[in-house]
């Protein structure tokens, strides 16, 4: 029975996590810190540690490097949120067996599982630097040059905001790729060569938010059980990238604006402050603007932070990139999955097509994904698809919902009605790219 040290600081799903794997004959240690990850790791040995790229006391990375200072041969498998999973892949560069991204497939977890267990370090060197270095050129390009316009306005924006120091603001809807195009800012930067740091500030509490941003001292505050150096500091003659911006505290956001105004931050705990040099790229899917007026944002912060602002597009905007995407998830699927798929049915595409997906790219990578984890066959099939595809839209045009499927001619008039005539925004009511609108208007005559 293969023994695994689960390190993960959400009790309630370490403790789920924990049930699963001994479901399915596995002996499990949890640790809710790296300090008791250590304290396991001294009293018995383990086949595979399977760990949590974000700790209270540490990080899976900085973690994974200590655990293979003692033991080059164990395998160590990192979890991570959607937002980590670029550093979970040069993590792979760095001794990694694998990773898995949350919200957890079952099957992906034993599958991941189940290859670092089995596969002998010294025999799996070649591949997995063959596999890494394949990864590494598809995350290098991770932003997909789109051919709609929305995606054409975009690439303009980023190309022509990147080499200059400018503050961005990203401001779009969940799941539209914002990290993406923060990330593709800084690789076209003068200081690409230097660290990126993105950072949720959603899942930071305010109590945290300033030895998270600054750094602390060792004793500084209860929990601070060693010097930790902040997000700042670390991204020092880089970027550090701000997500969900409007999720801070008014008094983080007055510390933060200090921060940047001065390029000075201090630890907490320190009476000395350090010079910083970096770029801040925000983001939100909020309307910041909206946020001043109420009260709820600084107005000095938010024009500190908007010196240029570029808007990330949905995925119902950029109907004609959806395919483009699609394949370029599939490939990242095929190479985390070990799987080769070589692409979708004409009835998958279809149903791509038709769907509204409010969840974005998110949603699109997520659902490629599982369906190619699912798949037997050279090509991914609707019975792989999940069930919200074949959810049948009732047509309520009391309640704004639009279906070409009935009264065509009648829908497009209503819609266009409902949108004082502006076309992008009839056809995102009606679920149809500008160009399949241009071509009904033409159709059925309408001016």
């Amino acid at each position: 029975m293969s023994k695994i040290l689960l390190i993960e600081d959400d009790i309630s799903f370490c403790k789920l996590l924990e049930k699963f794997l001994i479901k399915k004959a596995y002996n499990v240690t949890i640790a809710f810190s790296a300090a008791e990850a250590r304290l396991a790791i001294n009293k018995e040995s383990f086949d595979l540690i399977l760990t949590d790229l974000r700790l209270p006391d540490s990080d899976g990375i900085a973690l994974m490097t200590e655990f293979k200072n003692l033991n080059a041969e164990i395998p160590v498998v990192l979890m991570t949120g959607y937002s980590d999973v670029n550093t979970a892949v040069k993590a792979i560069k760095n001794g990694a067996a694998d990773y898995i991204s949350k919200p957890f497939n079952p099957d992906e977890v034993l599958l991941v599982i189940t290859n670092a267990l089995q596969t002998p370090t010294e025999a799996v060197t070649p591949k997995k630097e063959k596999k890494t270095t394949t990864q590494k050129a598809v995350t290098e390009n991770e932003f997909v040059k789109g051919i709609s316009v929305a995606s054409k306005k975009l690439l303009d924006h980023i190309q022509l905001v990147s080499p200059t120091d400018m503050s961005v603001l990203i401001i779009g809807e969940s799941g539209t790729g914002k990290e993406i195009i923060a990330k593709s800012i800084h690789e076209q930067s003068n200081r690409k060569n230097n660290t990126f740091i993105a950072v949720d500030c959603g899942a930071i509490p305010k109590e945290l938010a300033a030895s998270e941003f600054f750094g602390h001292l060792k004793g500084s505050f209860t929990g601070a059980i060693s010097d930790k150096v902040g997000y700042f500091e670390a991204a020092n003659g880089g970027t550090i990238f701000l997500d969900e911006i409007g999720n801070l505290s008014y008094e983080n956001q007055i510390q933060l604006l200090r921060a940047l105004q001065e390029r000075k931050i201090k630890p907490v705990g320190s009476n000395k402050e350090i010079n910083v040099d970096i770029r801040i790229i925000t983001a939100t899917n909020e309307d910041l603007r909206e946020a001043v007026k109420n009260g709820d944002f600084r107005e000095d912060l938010y024009h500190r932070i908007n010196e240029f602002s570029i808007e990330s597009p949905s995925l119902t905007d950029r109907g004609e990139d959806l395919m483009l995407f699609a394949d370029y998830f599939l490939e990242k699927a095929n190479q985390q999955l070990d799987k080769e798929v070589i692409g979708f049915s004409p009835e998958v595409v279809a149903i791509f097509q038709k769907y509204s997906w409010p969840g974005n790219l998110r949603e699109l990578q997520n659902c490629v994904k599982r369906a190619t984890l699912l798949s037997k066959g050279n090509f991914i099939e609707s019975d792989v698809l999940p069930a919200e595809f074949f959810q049948i839209e009732k047509h309520q045009n009391s309640g704004g919902t639009f279906s070409l499927s009935e009264n065509e001619k009648e829908t497009i008039m209503n819609a266009l009605s409902k949108t004082q005539n502006n076309k992008s925004e009839a056809a995102k009511l009606l679920k149809i790219t500008r160009k399949t609108l241009y071509n009904k208007l033409k159709l059925y005559d309408i001016d």
